[in-house]
């Protein structure tokens, strides 16, 4: 998932415009990959429950989201959005997309969603990107799922314009918060700067659209080693900017078949034992960061009104 770039690095932040101090550090703690898995489920509702995670994103097109969906019925408090999916990436492991013959250029030959964001992008027109997404919004609404955002597995839809101009215009229409930063982008210039810079130019939009925005997106913890992750965490923590960051996990229990889905099981496994841990939740205390949601910020960006970017900054 790729976010967006500053329109001036002096702006105040996103968190500034929605109402934190100048000088606080707000995180949202994410946890992607709901719904692939009984064990994908089950490291969500830890990391949310016992641990400091706050929000996570469920991938409607993949064979567990009835079991989320059952849990977020007793939960609907719970910060739950939508990973758009557009890619089935696993071997053996598969699903087909939601809109089904209507979208053929997002299915391969087994009937699957393509394995990679190449093969989707050279092969899927936006109209049927858009019919996929809006598919998959429709799915989690006739299961009755709380939708408190979207955005992107594997970061398909930041990669080809016309592909982000329809998430964006879906986020807006349906005034569901969309993943995107646009504040200091202390993490995201290192992580994709081009991506960054190509995109900067819709944060206005998005934002007078009536939608929040947040600062800065660390998407690096997939690449850490298992047994590093509590201890890197606890590091990340301590020097975040000030402003609002979402920090991205996998985390999940796994089962003895899960090893059979992915390779990545122990690192899953060390991204819930890092959310899990008292090191890391005495970290957020000592370090004073505000631990937050995507129906928070929402709320704080419907108090704000109409008011748009360029005037708000300008007050500041």
């Amino acid at each position: 998932m790729l976010p967006l770039q500053s329109t001036a690095n002096a702006a105040p932040s996103f968190g500034e415009l929605l109402g934190w101090a100048k000088d606080e550090v707000i995180v949202i703690l994410h946890v992607d990959d709901v719904g692939m898995s009984h064990s994908s489920n089950l490291g969500a509702i830890q990391a949310t429950e016992k641990g400091v995670a706050s929000s996570f994103a469920i991938m409607m097109p993949c064979p567990w989201v009835p079991e989320i969906a059952a849990y977020l019925q007793d939960h609907r408090n719970a910060d739950s959005g939508l990973h758009l999916t557009l890619t089935s990436e696993w071997k053996s492991y598969r699903w087909p997309p939601l809109a089904g013959p209507t979208v053929p250029g997002l299915i391969d030959p087994e009937g699957c969603l393509w394995s990679s964001v190449a093969q989707v992008i050279t092969q899927a027109t936006p109209e049927e990107i858009d019919r996929e997404i809006r598919a998959q919004l429709a799915r989690a609404r006739n299961l009755n799922i709380p939708i408190t955002h979207l955005d992107s597995h594997m970061g398909t839809l930041f990669a080809r314009p016309d592909y982000f101009e329809k998430y964006v215009a879906l986020g807006i229409e349906a005034q569901i918060p969309i993943l995107v930063a646009g504040g200091h982008l202390t993490h995201t210039l290192k992580e994709n700067p081009a991506a960054a810079t190509r995109l900067k130019t819709w944060i206005p939009k998005i934002w007078n659209a009536g939608l929040p925005v947040i600062d800065d997106l660390h998407t690096a913890t997939y690449n850490w080693n298992a047994d590093e992750k509590e201890a890197k965490l606890i590091e990340l923590l301590k020097h975040l900017t000030p402003g609002i960051t979402e920090i991205l996990f996998h985390a999940s229990d796994p089962s003895d078949v899960f090893p059979l889905i992915t390779g990545s099981s122990e690192s899953r496994q060390g991204d819930l034992n890092a959310l899990l841990s008292s090191q890391v939740k005495q970290t957020l205390i000592d370090e004073k960061i505000q631990v937050t949601t995507w129906k928070e910020l929402m709320q704080r960006r419907q108090a704000l009104g109409k008011a748009d970017l360029e005037t708000l900054r300008n007050k500041q």
